[in-house]
């Protein structure tokens, strides 16, 4: 036993003419990717893949910290809102030609919201791994029984429906649950405008904007009329028990809670909820385009062989297994059509709503300015902050922020602003 348990460490190990990728993976994603680099090792002898698991919440510092120190991986899961910023570091390789070479890799194969997450002043960044987005969650029974037998697919449905499931479930429960603590149902909406969401080459704030004045008139019209609670998660118990305990009916949320649903909610109610594509303004809206991508370090020695661990997970074949281990949703549409997936009714709704992502704007300050919204929107919830002086105060913050980004562009040649812009 202890001779076949020293053969197997040994196949493990890198021999001294083997090349080795450092890939920094994060939470739950670092934990099922190595039972695909094990079989990508089999593949392709004399590659071996060292992969290091780090948690979300020290992700940012530790990639910063590397990249001051020099230390950076060759290979990184990075998140979407991540990549303008390190672009700006000079710290990734442009992946374009790769790309244009690629037998596995088709632009055209991926959903072009995300696709363009990746796109840096006209560069290619990184390859995307999984799709991030929001859409409706709803108890289909209370829709029913408040009179609508199928969800609502734009705002002037979707009130109306919430108006009929308030009437229905009386004072002590809600048509929706928009967790104040959360900024993405708010940008959501937001990005559904044709408004862009920064202006003057991502410069300065825009939300004096009519298509935002319009979003923040809708989300905050959810609490006004007495929809939504005007509650953060934090300040219930427990947001499965309670939508399977009807205190809500619609509920925006991400794919992980595909999983979520099917393990905490009650056998009788399994049959009670579905998911559907975001509503918007004039019918199906646009959503949020968050996931991560794969990023190869311009330091790098090993950028070839990097290069084929991207390809191989990029193929529709691993991404499906990918999605099937822990749920993340693919990028590439081929990999929808794969029974799997066409099978699975709940996730069906993600891939009609990944036609319409959109990318936040790509600036290296956006999660602060994200952070800045949602406080300015849980300012007029709670605070009956008024809404013209709501924008206008978060423009002028917003500006600050970008002061320094400002200060750069202006001084940057006519021709760098073009392509920027």
């Amino acid at each position: 036993m202890l001779l076949g348990l020293f053969v197997l460490l040994a196949g493990c190990q890198p021999r001294g003419d083997d090349t080795v990728i450092r890939f920094w993976a994060m939470g739950r994603e670092a934990e099922v990717v190595g039972e695909l680099v094990r079989e990508f090792e089999r593949d392709n002898p004399g590659i071996r893949v060292r992969i290091q698991q780090i948690p979300w919440t020290s992700a940012h510092e530790k990639l910063l910290t590397a990249y001051a120190a020099d230390a950076l991986p060759d290979l990184c899961q990075l998140g979407n809102t991540w990549v303008p910023e390190f672009a700006t570091l000079g710290a990734l390789e442009s992946l374009d030609a790769r790309v244009a070479g690629s037998d596995v890799i088709d632009a055209d194969d991926y959903f072009p919201g995300i696709w363009a997450t990746n796109v840096i002043d006209g560069q290619l960044l990184g390859v995307p791994w999984y799709v991030d987005t929001r859409l409706l969650f709803y108890r289909r029974d209370i829709l029913a029984a408040a009179g609508w037998d199928a969800p609502p697919d734009n705002w002037r449905d979707w009130a109306r429906a919430m108006a009929d499931i308030k009437a229905h479930v009386g004072p002590d429960r809600y048509a929706i649950m928009v967790p104040l603590n959360e900024f993405e149902q708010l940008l959501s909406f937001a990005l559904q405008q044709d408004d862009p969401l920064l202006r003057d080459g991502g410069t300065r704030g825009n939300f004096s904007s009519p298509g935002f004045r319009r979003a923040l008139a809708f989300y905050t019209g959810l609490f006004d009329n007495g929809w939504a609670p005007p509650m953060s998660e934090s300040q219930i118990s427990n947001v499965w028990d309670e939508f399977g305990r009807g205190f809500f009916s619609f509920y925006i949320s991400g794919p992980w809670n595909i999983r979520e649903f099917r393990n905490r909610l009650p056998a009788d109610l399994q049959e009670s909820w579905g998911t559907a594509p975001l509503p918007g303004p004039d019918g199906p809206g646009a959503g949020i385009a968050g996931g991560t991508s794969l990023v190869l370090f311009r330091g790098s020695g090993v950028q070839d062989a990097s290069w084929k661990l991207v390809e191989f997970l990029s193929r529709p074949d691993i991404q499906q297994r990918f999605h099937a281990m822990i749920g993340n949703l693919p990028p590439r549409r081929s990999t929808w059509e794969l029974p799997q997936l066409q099978a699975d009714p709940h996730a069906q709704a993600f891939r009609d709503q990944l036609e319409r992502v959109k990318p936040t704007p790509q600036v290296l300050e956006w999660e602060r300015i994200a952070q800045e919204m949602r406080l300015m929107s849980e300012r007029v919830v709670r605070g009956g902050l008024a809404q013209d002086a709501a924008v206008v105060q978060l423009d002028a913050r917003v500006d600050d922020l970008l002061a320094k980004r400002r200060w750069v562009r202006e001084r940057e040649p006519a021709e760098a602003r073009e392509v920027a812009e």
